[in-house]
């Protein structure tokens, strides 16, 4: 706590630079530059270019476990509306080819800052601990294809297989200096579908003469909701969404297409398959029904659910609860949010993420009071009170790094 307290100005000015030169995923040039710089500076082994910009720090410091610790690089494309002094003005064009703001809007500048920070500590008091410290700068964790891609370059046979790995992921409706938790289960399977219903254009005139994808389209987004009421066992969490639908040209022109854009979410392996089956299902049968061509069905951006390790979760929780107060630690409930640090847990590495409140409970109160929610992540409007949030991120995760890599007594 007394470290992190001299140090918080550092790790101000580094948040802060982050947080004003946001880039995109698998973009991540400069970002990883930087970050590679830092993990130098403080005298790790880096090796960048793994899996995109991926970047590997190694810290060694005798025989005992190897413990990783990862944070992620990419930032969204989203336009920035906090009006901060530091706010990001950055412009860039994303894989469309259409020009938009870049914000760190889900809390990834934290948390690149916070393992920097806890990799400086942990390097100026090695006495405290022994083993191994694998520090990972990760791409491209908002596309879902970052982990998958450091791991299908080799992460784990350019270096040994980690014994377990920890990260943390900024939560903003929990009061910075608090962290939450949950063992097993804690994030979905995360799917996006795109499906594009196909039919015969004409004059809104005269839609006999037609195949209207429209239609088509409108019968299927109903039909896709008794998926999860109708199918899926009422136990087992499972989300589908329509976010997206676009059809048509004109008032009284009927297209040739309509192109529905879906989020699918769930736990269970079962449950992931089962829904993909149906919605090929559903969407060929609504096709069929209105003598329509058969439509297009594409799944892509597949991340699988996040399990924490129960038994990782059991040692490391204490060690919070020891840190900070039992009160400041809360279990919370599993979330349809997804994210890709699962893929290291199926590579065969024991992990667990943990929550780390990022918002004054002064500044949530005050949104209670007027009625409003706090702005989400992904939100323009999200930032996270940074000194608070910090202290509390390097505080516990230093703590649960010198619990897990112990100095054995001679």
């Amino acid at each position: 706590a007394a470290w992190i307290e001299e140090h918080l100005p550092q790790a101000i000015e580094l948040y802060r630079h982050f947080h004003s030169h946001p880039e995109l995923s698998f973009h991540e040039e400069q970002t990883a530059a930087r970050f590679a710089a830092e993990l130098r500076d403080i005298g790790c082994e880096v090796t960048t270019g793994v899996g995109g910009h991926g970047v590997v720090g190694i810290l060694e410091n005798g025989e005992g476990p190897r413990l990783m610790l990862r944070a992620d690089l990419d930032a969204l494309p989203v336009s920035e509306e906090t009006n901060l002094v530091y706010a990001s003005k950055v412009r860039a064009k994303d894989d469309s080819g259409k020009e938009t703001g870049v914000m760190h809007a889900c809390g990834h500048d934290i948390h690149m800052t916070n393992l920097l920070t806890s990799a400086r500590y942990l390097a100026k008091h090695k006495q405290r601990w022994r083993g191994t410290l694998m520090f990972i700068g990760q791409p491209a964790e908002e596309k879902g294809g970052g982990a998958q891609a450091m791991l299908n370059d080799g992460l784990f046979k350019k270096f040994p297989k980690p014994d377990m790995a920890l990260a943390l992921h900024v939560d903003s409706t929990l009061a910075a200096g608090k962290i939450g938790y949950r063992a097993g289960y804690a994030l979905a399977n995360v799917d996006s579908v795109d499906i594009t219903v196909k039919g015969r254009g004409g004059h809104g005139a005269y839609p006999h003469g037609a195949i209207d994808p429209v239609v088509i389209a409108a019968h299927l987004i109903l039909d896709l909701q008794t998926i999860v009421s109708r199918e899926i066992k009422p136990t087992e969490p499972a989300v589908i969404t329509v976010g997206s639908i676009h059809g048509g040209t004109k008032h009284n022109v009927i297209g040739d297409t309509c192109h529905l854009q879906l989020t699918v979410r769930c736990y269970s392996p079962t449950v992931r398959k089962h829904l993909h089956e149906a919605i090929e299902r559903k969407a060929k049968a609504v096709a069929m029904s209105h003598k329509a061509p058969e439509p297009k069905v594409e799944f892509s951006d597949g991340t699988p659910a996040m399990f924490n390790d129960e038994k990782l979760v059991e040692r490391v929780v204490p060690t919070f609860e020891r840190v900070l107060g039992e009160k400041a630690v809360v279990q919370t409930d599993p979330s349809m949010g997804g994210e890709d640090f699962s893929e290291y847990g199926l590579a065969g590495v024991p992990i667990f993420m943990y929550w780390l409140g990022s918002v004054d409970e002064q500044r949530l109160s005050g949104y209670k009071r007027v009625g409003q929610a706090a702005p989400s992540l992904h939100s323009p409007l999200y930032y996270p009170d940074s000194e608070a949030t910090l202290r509390t991120g390097v505080i516990s995760m230093c703590s649960a790094v010198l619990d897990l890599l112990p100095v054995k007594a001679k």
